[in-house]
């Protein structure tokens, strides 16, 4: 198989995991494939994702599987029945997995477009960064919250969701003092961190098609 990957994508990272997880890294060609959501397709993507973006996982019969909760799910979905499954089979308990996951890819979706914005200079619209100024910070509070829940659970999807997009808080809003102002969510970030997987997954910056240092204006206040 073949990974369309970057070691900057928080949701190529979230393939990674499920790989070191799942034991199946060794089963993948990882192949750095740089994508600017601005900019012009990467060919070599756009032939096997017409979407343009990564991670895009292109099957050894061909088949392209994209985004990351489909390509997330047919990997646990290789890996066979297991007891450390990291999406539950049916009822509430993959319902919710499946929600966490949702908060997780949301809020990184946020971030990532948040600094696209801010990218653009004088051109940003102050209302579009004050939107997302406000649903980070109601997002970071709900999971304040919710970290009880989610220690409650087995190490699964949404877990690795949830980790990403703090992985993607430290990598690019590393000046938000955000673990401050949200302890429990630092703690439980640093503990999923430890993971070997999370280790060894960790987002670097290659200098390939960068956007640069961008001054991000979220600041929060220590708890």
């Amino acid at each position: 198989m073949k990974l369309h990957w970057s070691p900057r994508s928080p949701f190529v990272r979230k393939v990674m995991i499920v790989l070191h997880e799942t034991g199946l890294l060794d089963r993948v060609d990882c192949v750095r494939s740089p994508v600017a959501m601005a900019g012009v397709a990467n060919p070599d993507v756009l032939r096997d994702n017409p979407l343009g973006k990564i991670p895009t996982l292109v099957l050894d019969d061909g088949t392209a599987l994209f985004d990351s909760r489909v390509i997330c799910e047919y990997l646990d979905m290789l890996a066979g029945e297991r007891p450390e499954r990291l999406v539950p089979a049916g009822g509430m308990e993959r319902i919710e997995c499946l929600r966490w996951q949702a908060f997780g890819d949301g809020l990184t979706d946020i971030l990532l477009l948040w600094r696209i914005e801010m990218a653009r200079g004088e051109a940003r619209k102050q209302v579009i960064s004050q939107a997302f100024d406000d649903k980070v910070r109601a997002s970071l509070a709900r999971l304040e919250r919710e970290v009880p829940a989610l220690e409650a659970r087995p190490f699964g999807l949404g877990h690795i969701a949830i980790l990403c997009a703090a992985g993607q808080l430290d990598f690019r809003f590393a000046s938000s003092n955000w673990r401050a102002a949200h302890p429990r969510l630092s703690a439980f970030a640093d503990a999923l961190d430890a993971r070997p997987s999370a280790a060894a997954t960790k987002a670097r910056d290659d200098g390939a098609l960068a956007m640069g240092d961008i001054e991000m204006p979220l600041v929060f206040e220590a708890a």
